[in-house]
């Protein structure tokens, strides 16, 4: 199956997504018309150069923004037609975002980041604090739990980041250059956790990346070229499995 044909019955999916804004008079399409369909459970890069807009179509698939035409789907959820609030449940309950920039709350420490997202959704604060405390376990900070983000390098926040994207159990999981701004040893830890948790708990797991090395480590490729997925040869494209 090519990776511009979209499929009913892939666990997320985007049809006929465009995007673009207005800067003065000048209108700037930054997605044209993308298709795109992935497994439940599977491990896609998405690789494209810096303004491909890799990030603009992250955003789109976990509902942080709206496109200007087309449709985005997962579980058989239409996210384009969720209202404000639904919408807002989406983003915290059934989403993992992991940001380049990390985007821990600096006020907080480690242990209080991670709980933050379960304490938004309602988990009460003893149950929060207890899944925190084990994922900064699984992400190797256990010794780190009470520091604050600025008392940790750039791997030890890119790991609590990744923790607190897993702490409501998401079925899907976004990572928008989670190596861009670590060095290239501390960038490879990094991907092994995130491809080790993605096989450990089976999330769906869309990563992000300009580099080939990172994209190298998914089973499938996707390339965003022009705003647009471009026929990739190279990308393992496994037949849709049954509807989930």
């Amino acid at each position: 199956m090519s990776d511009t044909a979209p499929s009913p019955i892939r666990f997320l999916a985007a049809t006929g997504l465009w995007k673009h804004y207005e800067m003065g008079s000048r209108t700037v399409e930054v997605l044209q018309g993308v298709d795109l369909g992935v497994d439940q459970g599977t491990f896609v890069a998405l690789r494209g150069s810096s303004g491909a807009g890799k990030s603009t179509l992250l955003h789109l698939l976990g509902g942080l923004d709206q496109p200007t035409a087309g449709h985005v789907t997962l579980g058989g959820l239409e996210l384009t037609a969720m209202a404000a609030p639904e919408l807002a449940r989406y983003r915290n309950r059934t989403v993992g975002f992991v940001f380049q920039a990390y985007h821990l709350l600096p006020e907080l420490d480690a242990l209080e980041n991670v709980a933050l997202p379960a304490r938004i959704a309602r988990v009460p604060a003893s149950d929060a604090v207890e899944k925190a405390r084990a994922l900064l376990v699984r992400v190797g900070l256990q010794h780190r739990m009470d520091h604050r983000p600025a008392e940790l390098s750039g791997g030890e926040q890119q790991r609590v980041a990744i923790a607190r994207a897993l702490v409501n159990d998401p079925s899907l999981v976004l990572a928008d250059e989670p190596t861009g701004n670590l060095d290239s040893h501390t960038g490879d830890g990094i991907i092994d956790l995130l491809v080790a948790l993605q096989q450990e708990r089976k999330t769906t797991l869309v990563v992000a990346t300009h580099d080939a090395r990172v994209a190298g480590r998914a089973p499938r490729v996707l390339v965003l070229e022009d705003g647009r997925i471009q026929p990739n040869p190279a990308s393992i494209d496994p037949p849709p499995s049954a509807a989930p």
